[in-house]
């Protein structure tokens, strides 16, 4: 099996480690094998593809959409290092608000698998991060919403002390001010 699955402590978060096949050329690795991912219980359609690039200490989200267009979303570092967070969002989850993090590199190769019913966020840890994201429900702009990245009830403890946010990202409400409807999928 060219992955190795790792459960993470918040159910349907899982850190997935590619095997990596180096020489003196370089190396080849698979990112992605439906029949795996499947054998894994990570059974997702992923529909769109997205690819962002962030410069040191840039700071993204919390973002999430909300029901029916939820979004999976599988997370991998293509150059540089970031800090991924998953905060679980779904009401009626044992672990709702608890959050998780993950650091990706292209040194590590690690990719996270975050479910549907959560909201997601990364810093770039490195002058030059290149992020790729797998969804599994495509973009839609009237369902994004979002949560502010320092709020105070989810206490997330970032790497970075002056974390560069765009304006938009800056203006995301407070958790007891957001519109979350998400269901657990």
């Amino acid at each position: 099996m060219p992955f190795e699955f790792k459960r993470m402590e918040i159910p349907g978060l899982v850190q997935i480690q590619p095997r990596v096949f180096g020489d003196s050329r370089g190396y080849f690795f698979e990112t992605y094998k439906k029949s795996d991912f499947v054998d894994n219980g990570i059974d997702y359609d992923f529909v769109q593809d997205n690819y962002s690039f962030s410069t040191q200490n840039v700071l993204r989200g919390l973002h999430f959409q909300l029901s029916p267009a939820s979004q999976g979303k599988l997370v991998s570092v293509v150059k540089g290092r970031a800090w991924d967070v998953a905060v679980d969002i779904r009401r009626d989850s044992p672990h709702y608000l608890e959050w998780e993090a993950v650091e990706l590199s292209e040194e590590n190769h690690i990719m996270l698998f975050i479910p549907p019913g959560f909201a997601h966020g990364f810093v770039a840890l490195t002058d030059e991060v290149h992020f790729l994201y797998k969804c599994t429900f495509q973009y839609a702009r009237e369902l994004e919403r979002g949560i502010r990245w320092n709020d105070p009830d989810i206490a997330i403890k970032w790497p970075v002390e002056h974390p560069v946010v765009s304006e938009r990202d800056a203006k995301l409400p407070l958790l007891k001010d957001a519109e979350i409807e998400v269901k657990n999928i």
